[in-house]
């Protein structure tokens, strides 16, 4: 049997389920790589003091990031939430004495309910000392907005100058998420040589609780298999689609993506890629 590549994901665990650690984890095993986590923080809300960041200490990231790697090993990285500038300074001197093949950065700072994930003074280390060790970094709007010092994006070519002056920042290729934008669902990659487009119809639901980490775990998974960038998001961006469109919910608040939904139901949408 040939083993499956081994996937890390450093990031928050959101309690729900939906997204974080938990959405990584679902999007791992369904593409057929082996999933490892180090949790850099429990995303909860207190019932009684309303507080809903809850960080874990630096001694216990180092630690299970040590026991994923002397354990099992680790062929590709992915970071998401790390929320402040001590855990992204400690995450990045992990990576960098590792001996990974790729790097996906995620760069969680504004959640899906436009909900604060990175602390103001940590945006600097961000930059500084994170993306420059990225394979591909994957930006929705408002983050790569902030990125750019508040940067005003509505349409799709702002998304191709936001990509290319986000490279510059350091990591080896950029992929700005156009969640947000009216018409169809378009994000833009810039490798550093070229500007290439993906896009799939705008679906009509509310249930997108994790979409981004779903669609850059994807991503994650894809590299570590093996693919070219532009492949490893396009059958991403198929996938996360396709879990959009059979999002749901348990409740009146907003849902999941159905992380089953490619091999329960097929495939939804067939990307559409252009240069």
């Amino acid at each position: 049997m040939k083993m499956p590549s081994r996937v890390l994901t450093i990031a928050g665990s959101a309690a729900g389920g939906s997204a974080g650690i938990q959405a990584d984890l679902k999007t791992f095993q369904e593409l057929d790589v082996y999933g490892m986590s180090v949790v850099t923080a429990l995303v909860a809300k207190h019932p009684d003091t309303k507080k809903n960041v809850h960080l874990q200490t630096i001694e216990a990231i180092e630690a299970q990031f040590a026991t994923a790697v002397e354990q099992v090993g680790v062929d590709t990285i992915k970071v998401g939430m790390l929320f402040s500038k001590e855990i992204i300074v400690a995450v990045a001197k992990l990576i960098e004495q590792s001996s990974v093949q790729h790097v996906v950065v995620d760069p969680v700072m504004i959640g899906k309910m436009n909900s604060r994930l990175l602390a103001e003074d940590a945006i600097e280390s961000l930059q500084e000392k994170l993306l420059p060790l990225a394979t591909i970094m994957t930006p929705n709007m408002p983050e790569a907005s902030l990125l750019l010092g508040g940067r005003t994006l509505t349409h799709v070519e702002d998304l191709k100058k936001a990509a290319v002056d986000l490279w510059k920042l350091g990591s080896k290729a950029v992929l700005v998420k156009g969640g947000r934008l009216s018409g169809p669902a378009v994000d833009v990659l810039y490798d550093g040589s070229s500007v290439t487009t993906f896009e799939v119809p705008r679906i009509n639901t509310e249930h997108t609780s994790g979409a981004g980490c779903t669609y850059s775990a994807a991503i994650t998974a894809n590299l570590s298999k093996g693919s070219s960038i532009e492949k490893s998001i396009r059958s991403a961006k198929e996938f996360v689609s396709t879990a959009i469109e059979h999002g749901f919910s348990y409740t009146n608040v907003v849902g999941p993506t159905y992380h089953a939904g490619l091999r329960k139901q097929g495939l939804a949408y067939k990307v559409k890629v252009e240069k």
